[in-house]
């Protein structure tokens, strides 16, 4: 297959393509729920799923970014039926993260501002990459404690210390118009997702020449955060309109990015 392309067909078709075991992460945002048209295109939940363990490289990572319409007074669940969906196929649900959004739209109804969409980790067996985001952390005062003397009174060793630690797996974004990405052509897709969550989620589970896929493609971030991060990528994108959008995204720097 030709690397670092937008494929403009079903993303069944591309996999289709691909051998086994090919792909070492995947990011992508599905049209779940009919929330969106996009421009009146199938979604095969079923079909993908199974095409994408056989495309996943063993200790390969999908990050599946979904949430919930509302319908008939209630949440659909879409959501956790996925998630078990893909665990019926041979996914370990490696980990649930949430993408949570700093500034949503307001919503209506009898239930609190949706702020969250889930961000769920799937792995063919245990993932090959880990490169966890850090942040600070200082320990003051008592740590690690000792043994309980013959008098009962505990004995503690006394430091203070600065170290790093794991993020926690909720990540938070502001979303909206030079927000998301300041490329203003990205805008006129209906649903992107922000720069700086593909850039979290590509950084994390994959290394620099590894092969990154979207079977959403969309406006094409996952294309050039993966591409900025020197990865190999592959996009499908069933619409010509959104292919079009990315292709367009993409010229403004792909000519003085190679590797």
């Amino acid at each position: 297959m030709e690397l670092n392309k937008i494929y403009n067909e079903n993303c069944l078709q591309t996999m289709a393509q691909m051998p086994e075991n090919y792909i070492d992460l995947t990011l992508t945002s599905p049209p779940y729920d009919d929330l969106r048209n996009y421009n009146g295109f199938l979604f095969e939940f079923e079909k993908i799923v199974k095409q994408l363990y056989r495309v996943t490289k063993n200790g390969g990572v999908v990050i599946w970014v979904v949430s919930d319409a509302t319908k008939d007074g209630g949440e659909t669940g879409t959501s956790f039926k996925q998630a078990l969906y893909f665990m019926q196929n041979g996914f370990n649900l490696h980990d649930t993260m949430i993408y949570y959004k700093n500034n949503p739209m307001p919503t209506a109804g009898k239930r609190y501002h949706q702020h969250f969409e889930y961000m769920f980790a799937f792995s063919k067996g245990q993932p090959n990459t880990f490169n966890p985001i850090t942040e600070n952390c200082k320990y003051n005062g008592l740590v690690n404690m000792k043994n309980r003397g013959q008098n009962g009174e505990l004995s503690y060793k006394k430091v203070e210390r600065t170290t790093k630690k794991k993020v926690g797996n909720v990540f938070f974004y502001s979303i909206g118009g030079g927000i998301s990405t300041k490329d203003t052509i990205a805008h006129n897709h209906p649903a992107i997702f922000p720069e700086q969550l593909a850039n979290d989620q590509i950084k994390t589970w994959s290394n620099e020449g590894d092969l990154v896929y979207d079977c959403f493609m969309g406006s094409g971030t996952t294309a050039k955060i993966a591409h900025l991060l020197k990865r190999n990528w592959i996009g499908s994108e069933i619409s010509a309109e959104y292919v079009e959008i990315a292709n367009k995204r993409m010229e403004q720097f792909a000519q003085i990015l190679t590797f």
